[in-house]
């Protein structure tokens, strides 16, 4: 059995995209910090966790496993 080279490639896009991500999620710092505590903790939860769906994360991993989106 041969390595795959589409693990460490979907490796290099995951960390790409999740720090493109985090670059987002910071970049609204400014305006989420003038909200409520309450409403900045929703804000940094769901962005934390969306990512997983909003972004191709799943599709990639399963890419990275079968070679098929």
């Amino acid at each position: 059995m041969t390595p795959s080279w589409r693990k460490p490639v979907g490796m290099l896009g995951i960390l790409a995209l999740i720090t493109i991500w985090c670059i987002l999620a910071a970049s609204l710092s400014g305006v989420v910090g003038r909200l409520h505590p309450l409403l900045q903790a929703a804000y940094y939860l769901v962005a934390g966790i969306a990512w997983i769906w909003v972004l191709p994360l799943r599709r990639m991993l399963a890419w990275m496993e079968t070679g098929r989106w």
